[in-house]
Parts: C-alpha cells; structure tokens; sequence
C-alpha cells in the first residue's frame, strides 16, 4: 500500500456526548463511507524535551506549533510498519510530514539517532528537531480507537471518531499494549474533521441542529494537564 507522506488540511475537533454522536450517525453514513482503516486501534508515542517545552507552547496557543510522534495502527511488533511524524499547525492550518518504517526502526532513529532507512528530506528535517530540541525523547503513550470516513463525493474530507482514550507516561513502548489512564469518560467521544476547504452544509447544517460545537482540544495536551493534577 502507497502512504501519503505530506498532509495539508484544517481540522477542527468536537466533543460528542453518546445522543449527539448516535444523532449525527445516520448522516455520516448518507453521505460518506468507512475509509481504508475502518476501525483501528491508532498507537502513539509523543516525544518531548525533559522540561517538556513542546507540549507547553502548545497549551499556550501561538501562531505556530509542532510536534512529533511515531503511530501504528495496531499494537505493534517489531516488525510492524510505523510513520514517523512531524505535525505542524500554522494560523490554523495542519502540516503533517511523515515517513514510515519498521517499529524496531522507528525506535533506533528516534531513541539512538541511527540512521534512517531510507534518505529522506523529511528524515533530515526529523534530524533537524533532535538537534534543534535538546534531550527530545519518547514522552507519553497514547493510545485510542478510531472509526474514519471519508466523503463519497470528495475523499480529502474525512470524519473520524476516537474513544477510550488512554494515556501512560510509563512504559513508554507500544509493544506492551494499550492501557493506562483515561482521557474523556467512557461513553464520550472526540470527533476531529479534516477537510481541505469549506465545510460541505449538509455537514453544517446537521452540527447546528445536534448543537455540535468546535472545541479546542489536544490528546496530548490534555493528558499532560492530567498529569500535572495527580
């Protein structure tokens, strides 16, 4: 399978209570279908720096943000394909640059700056933020289930529900599973929309009838606020 490796897009989160999401379900199947994905277990580590500076300037809102992570889809092994990822955000606008390789690769690129598999521009700029970041290592686990869909007339617009939100800042391995403490309540779910352009109104319209408003919110900013409570 071909990955896209350069993403840019808006994207714009909501809070979904268990009515508004059953409500909205029968429009999101009208109109889109299930993507390539379906439904997933999506795995994340997040790097940071030790005085975490990547997720503080994130919480404080600037123009501009970035963040890195590696992803599986699925509770990985060693030899399970995984995107390397800087995400950036810019007046609004999503930036997502990746490359993909093994999970055990994954780990000596990022953890003991071994050389990429493959020579890159995104593996240099990759490099870039280890060099630019000092002490930048693996710093949470977060880990999520996901059902992604895309527009049956346009495929650049997706929707994607995430649920059972969990978050470890021990054990930080996806090899060891998906557990840890729970972001949002059971029951709740985080829907982000991805679209290239305008929202489509029948997808505007139906947010105004479920009273489905955008929120700001960050996985792993909201599980590094969590940590900072205990």
């Amino acid at each position: 399978m071909a990955f896209k490796e350069i993403f840019k897009r808006v994207e714009k989160k909501y809070i979904l209570s268990e009515a508004q999401y059953e409500a909205l379900m029968p429009v999101i199947n009208e109109y889109m279908r299930g993507d390539e994905y379906g439904e997933s277990t999506i795995c994340n580590i997040y790097y940071d720096t030790p005085d975490n500076i990547l997720i503080r300037r994130s919480i404080d809102k600037p123009v501009y943000k970035e963040k890195l992570r590696i992803r599986t889809y699925g509770v990985p092994k060693d030899t399970t394909t995984t995107f390397v990822e800087i995400k950036k955000k810019y007046k609004g606008i999503v930036y997502k640059r990746r490359i993909s390789m093994k999970y055990s690769e994954a780990m000596d690129f990022t953890c003991k700056r071994a050389a990429a598999p493959k020579d890159s521009q995104i593996a240099h700029e990759i490099g870039w933020l280890f060099d630019y970041y000092k002490g930048l290592a693996p710093s949470v686990v977060l880990t999520y289930d996901r059902t992604a869909y895309f527009a049956k007339d346009d495929p650049n617009l997706r929707i994607t529900f995430d649920q059972n939100l969990y978050w470890r800042d021990w054990d930080v391995d996806l090899r060891l599973g998906v557990y840890g403490n729970l972001i949002l309540p059971k029951g709740t779910r985080l829907m982000e929309v991805k679209i290239p352009d305008a929202m489509p109104l029948w997808l505007a319209h139906k947010f105004d009838e479920l009273k489905i408003y955008p929120t700001s919110f960050s996985k792993y900013g909201q599980a590094y606020k969590t940590k900072l409570s205990l």
